[in-house]
């Protein structure tokens, strides 16, 4: 399973769903923040796994708490969010208040709903690389940068030449979004949020506009 299919697929739009009952927030809102918030969240994953004890630490958190079965059962979601909003305080850290700010005025999420939403987020994502963590045997804390890499692909590159994955590694999903053609993270959210926010994507010089503020680009 890739990352794009973690998103478009049955346990994204699930979660999805059930999100916007409970948060009436528009599904196509959701999944838009979800393309945001798997690579970012993932990206200052493997930033940590370049000390050897939050490597360590992580591959402990996985084997314990993320076997990957939230992705057969995205109900789970609504009911971890407490445990998400953990994960996010660990992941993000000081930043965290930053990033929840700059995802709400980007996606018109209100900042009283974006920190829930995230936080029912953060454990599916959690399950995604734990179900990638068994499939391609890595066993050690030593193996999880090179799968979060994996993962992230080409612009694994990038974030590995920076001490800033908000900037680097979603500067990636801007790029996608500019371009007319092809299947990645850049053009999904600009298919999701397309119609709704034309206007507020002219305001704000198209999708690169819109997510420029988050990503520092």
């Amino acid at each position: 399973m890739s990352l794009l299919d973690l998103i478009t697929g049955t346990a994204g739009n699930q979660v999805a769903e059930q999100a916007e009952n409970k948060f009436g927030i528009s599904k196509k809102q959701i999944i838009a923040l979800l393309i945001v918030a798997a690579p970012l969240v993932i990206s200052y994953l493997k930033k940590k796994t370049e000390n050897a004890e939050e490597a360590d630490k992580l591959n402990a958190t996985l084997d314990k708490h993320h076997d990957g079965s939230i992705l057969t059962n995205p109900s789970q979601a609504l009911e971890r969010e407490s445990e998400g909003n953990s994960i996010l305080d660990h992941i993000f850290g000081g930043n965290k208040a930053n990033v929840e700010n700059q995802l709400s005025q980007n996606t018109g999420i209100s900042m009283d709903k974006i920190g829930p939403v995230l936080a029912t987020l953060a454990p599916v994502i959690m399950g995604y690389i734990g179900q990638q963590k068994q499939a391609n045997n890595v066993n050690s804390g030593g193996g999880l940068g090179g799968l979060l890499g994996g993962i992230l692909g080409g612009s694994a590159q990038e974030a590995q030449a920076s001490d800033n994955p908000l900037s680097d590694i979603l500067g990636s999903v801007i790029s996608g979004a500019t371009q007319s053609s092809g299947g990645g993270l850049g053009n999904i959210l600009g298919s999701v949020l397309g119609g709704e926010n034309d206007q507020k994507q002219s305001q704000q010089g198209g999708l690169g506009g819109l997510l420029g503020s988050i990503f520092g680009k």
